[in-house]
């Protein structure tokens, strides 16, 4: 296992903490961060969110998680791991809100919309089936399902549907995660996801 910090951006609108215990059970050092002055240059990131996505916009820019932030992420190669709300906000925009995103993704995010007859509730809640998308370092494919909890209204859709590592289906199939270089987004919480969970996360911070 790597001793590499991993650095979990704190802005208010996620459980932290869970995140940290998970990282920390399999080995990693994790560090929660609320100033991007704390970040050290070696390491990972991992960007959790739940809520608003106008609310996780400002709450980004207002503790100076901004785009000259995220450009020296990039030059760097540091590997990214956007978690929920987090995984959106590295997109465009959402319907969700009017702030622009932070547009590292080429991607925007869509409501989930059904046919009545259809009988699928909004929020998608609970646990489901990921399908590897491409070959990936964090979604293998193995012979055994991979589980994963959701809990979200919202779905990202990318431009190019090769940069997606994840593909799971509620009401048809959509983005459960991806991968452009060294930016990954998940849109279920591996920290609630059990050993599906903590497979992931090792992979990741072995990066």
């Amino acid at each position: 296992m790597t001793n590499s910090p991993v650095y979990i951006i704190d802005t208010g609108l996620a459980n932290i903490g869970s995140v940290a215990r998970m990282i920390q059970k399999i080995g990693g050092a994790a560090h929660i961060c609320n100033n991007p002055n704390a970040i050290g240059s070696n390491g990972k990131i991992v960007l959790p969110g739940v809520g608003h996505y106008d609310h996780g916009m400002e709450a980004l820019n207002k503790h100076g998680f901004d785009a000259e932030f995220w450009d020296e992420v990039i030059k760097r190669d540091v590997p990214v791991l956007g978690i929920c709300l987090g995984m959106q906000l590295l997109c465009r925009s959402s319907e969700e809100g009017t702030s622009h995103g932070l547009g590292l993704i080429k991607a925007d995010v869509k409501k989930f919309r059904f046919a009545q007859e259809e009988n699928l509730k909004v929020p998608h809640m609970g646990w489901n089936i990921v399908e590897p998308g491409v070959e990936n370092p964090l979604i293998p494919n193995l012979e055994t399902e991979q589980r994963f909890y959701f809990v979200h209204t919202y779905k990202v859709v990318p431009d190019d549907d090769n940069i997606v590592i994840g593909w799971a289906n509620y009401g048809g199939v959509f983005c459960a995660a991806f991968q452009q270089k060294n930016i990954f987004g998940a849109q279920f919480h591996p920290e609630k996801s059990h050993q599906f969970g903590i497979e992931l996360f090792s992979r990741f911070i072995a990066l």
